[in-house]
């Protein structure tokens, strides 16, 4: 099965060596900083006994417990797929419950056990210890996240993106 790209106008003076450099991409220090944010959230996690994906899953739990499988997803950036199994494996540990919705049958809610909701107090130091593993001004991180906040809810089609023009060969992408 072959599937067709819209046409591309490519600028003038375009060069495909520079535009496909690795140097010049937003995703390949988007994915290693990712990566190394995980490694680095590990032996604090381990102490906890949960992962980096379980950790951000409680956090959204602990801003709002009794929440839907479906919104604690999309506030998660996770599809069912992978939110299905990590929540299998926290009810495992005893630290959230899942039950079908009173109001929707269809829908499962999760809840935080005493256990989930004791964790957060073991918890509250990994923000204050892992600030400390970066070398970033408090304004800088800030920025940061507005910047990282700006991707994540920018436009999700490459069309929307690029209208089907390519960006400047010097520009990141």
């Amino acid at each position: 099965m072959t599937s067709s790209s819209p046409a591309i106008t490519l600028p003038e003076g375009y060069d495909a060596d520079v535009a496909l450099s690795l140097d010049n991409q937003l995703c390949f220090p988007l994915w290693a900083a990712a990566k190394e944010v995980v490694r680095r959230y590990a032996p604090m996690l381990d102490e906890l006994g949960i992962t980096y994906t379980q950790y951000i899953c409680l956090m959204a739990l602990w801003e709002k417990d009794e929440i839907g499988v479906r919104e604690l997803g999309s506030r998660l950036y996770l599809d069912s797929g992978t939110l299905t199994p990590l929540l299998k494996k926290l009810e495992a540990k005893g630290l959230v419950s899942r039950s079908r919705s009173e109001s929707d049958e269809r829908a499962i809610v999760i809840r935080l056990t005493e256990e989930g909701r004791s964790l957060k107090g073991r918890a509250a130091t990994v923000p204050l210890r892992i600030a400390g593993c970066f070398d970033l001004e408090p304004e800088e991180a800030v920025q940061l996240v507005s910047l990282l906040r700006k991707v994540l809810d920018g436009p999700t089609a490459p069309a929307e993106a690029g209208n089907g023009t390519a960006a400047a060969p010097e520009a990141v992408a």
